[in-house]
């Protein structure tokens, strides 16, 4: 198994530098990830990087929250694709879909939809927040509205990608809808569990490690 191929390199926390984020790209040029998942500020910098590669540049929206205007979030995410990003992973409105305003939080994923023409939209529902009901819900919300692909977590709140969620989420969002597992996913056997389970992408910080022991396994 190839799992490179499977697999969002990534680096979001604020006190990344410059250094790191060079280092994000050869990597995943070395590698060949799927791409490397970044801070808005540095999409260009990647794109720049990258150039003449297959690695694609993602990047996150109305991170880590959700909370932001729907237009902000349109706006960032257009801003992200002026400077290269091919692939966008924008945060749910979590509260809007606690208190039942569901044709808000559809709305608030079609307004960024509708700035992303032609690109890979990742919806993140941040499932350790969620009850089963909840998580159900979110999955058929972001479908409806048009998103490529469910994310379970941004990594960033109480818990990260497990193989139960993943399981649901590819259940009710069928075969042809995206999965991406993220959040402490930092070996080898968890990344093929999140695979098992259905999802056809990973976010991970330990891409390299992984890869590594997969040869070792192969």
């Amino acid at each position: 198994m190839n799992i490179a191929k499977y697999i969002d390199h990534t680096a979001l926390k604020p006190h990344v530098a410059s250094d790191q984020i060079t280092g994000l790209c050869e990597e995943a040029k070395q590698y060949g990830f799927a791409s490397v998942c970044v801070n808005p500020h540095w999409v260009d910098f990647c794109v720049q990087n990258l150039h003449n590669t297959d690695v694609k540049v993602c990047t996150v929206v109305g991170f880590p929250f959700g909370t932001n205007l729907s237009e902000v979030k349109a706006a960032e995410a257009g801003h992200a694709i002026d400077d290269g990003a091919r692939e966008i992973d924008m945060v749910m409105n979590i509260g809007e879909l606690k208190s039942n305003y569901l044709g808000l939080v559809e709305n608030d994923i079609v307004v960024v939809r509708i700035a992303t023409p032609g690109v890979i939209l990742k919806v993140i529902i941040e499932t350790c927040l969620l009850t089963r009901e909840e998580k159900i819900l979110a999955c058929k919300i972001a479908k409806n509205a048009g998103a490529d692909f469910v994310k379970t977590s941004t990594g960033f709140s109480t818990g990260g990608a497990t193989v139960e969620d993943v399981k649901l989420m590819r259940k009710v969002v069928g075969k042809k809808m995206g999965v991406k597992a993220s959040g402490g996913i930092r070996d080898f056997a968890t990344a093929k569990a999140m695979l098992k389970a259905g999802a056809n992408r990973l976010g991970c910080s330990a891409s390299v490690a992984i890869v590594k022991e997969a040869l070792l396994m192969s």
